[in-house]
């Protein structure tokens, strides 16, 4: 089922889906077995970021390779109805986004409201109503004793990287996330968005990296916590080598930094 997530996406109107197969159809011709970087494909079919059309035909197969341009070549689509392939996409997105709604994954996926709302209404026997902050909501009925059984001990810090789905939100989500204007700004950028710092389960900064170096913008309630807590063990989780440089914590200042060596890649488990 992997492989036919892409064919969730097949558009419902007759146009958009001629517009994808087509260009599909391109990609394959062009490419005959071959790998490029989309960047090269995008040129030499001179489509840009038309590209992206294909993808829903399930035929696109991608490998990411960080920072870089993906490779993209193609494959043979799945044998799937995109109706089947769109409920297990909203199967799958509810517990990672949810408590979870037919809009937003509307808006997550990029499909129609008619087929986020048959993916939704197709799954219903197997999900929880909920009430949240945000209204009514769904919850896989399956995860309601792991909801009820309690809080976790929250890790004292962790780095999530940019895109995370922990805060892969919009609009209201966000507000709910992150209560100041002013550091929902830091963290959803109009361009590549930082990495977020998770401290003690809430959202207190943003990170980057630059090859081995990794700086961290902290903001006040992180400064308020190494007042009675050492910073070596605030983010002992995060596999740094040292602290190099901090600013002092000026209660009117932006946001205090963190600049350390990282001993290996910063992951988030």
């Amino acid at each position: 089922m992997q492989r036919a997530l892409p064919s969730a996406r097949l558009p419902d109107n007759a146009k958009s889906r001629l517009r994808a197969e087509r260009m599909a159809e391109r990609l394959h011709a062009h490419l005959d077995g071959t790998r490029m970087t989309d960047r090269e494909v995008a040129r030499a079919l001179g489509v840009g970021n038309t590209l992206k059309y294909a993808a829903t035909t399930g035929t696109v197969a991608i490998r990411w390779d960080g920072a870089r341009a993906p490779t993209v070549w193609t494959v043979v689509a799945a044998k799937v109805d995109p109706a089947d392939a769109c409920r297990e996409l909203a199967r799958r997105y509810i517990p990672l986004f949810g408590p979870a709604t037919a809009d937003g994954f509307t808006r997550w996926a990029g499909i129609s409201r008619r087929s986020s709302t048959d993916a939704f209404a197709s799954l219903e026997a197997s999900l929880l109503p909920v009430r949240s902050p945000l209204g009514d909501e769904w919850l896989h009925a399956e995860d309601e004793p792991a909801i009820r059984a309690g809080e976790t001990v929250a890790a004292p810090a962790r780095l999530l990287p940019s895109g995370d789905t922990y805060f892969l939100l919009d609009g209201a989500e966000r507000e709910l996330l992150v209560p100041r204007e002013d550091q929902r700004q830091r963290l959803w950028t109009p361009r590549v968005w930082p990495g977020a710092l998770l401290v003690e389960g809430e959202i207190r900064g943003t990170w980057r990296r630059a090859h081995h170096t990794v700086r961290i913008d902290w903001c006040s309630q992180v400064c308020r916590l190494t007042a009675t807590d050492s910073l070596p063990r605030l983010f002992s989780g995060l596999r740094l080598d040292q602290v190099i440089r901090r600013r002092p914590c000026l209660a009117d200042r932006p946001r205090h930094l963190v600049v350390g060596q990282l001993k290996h890649v910063v992951g988030t488990d």
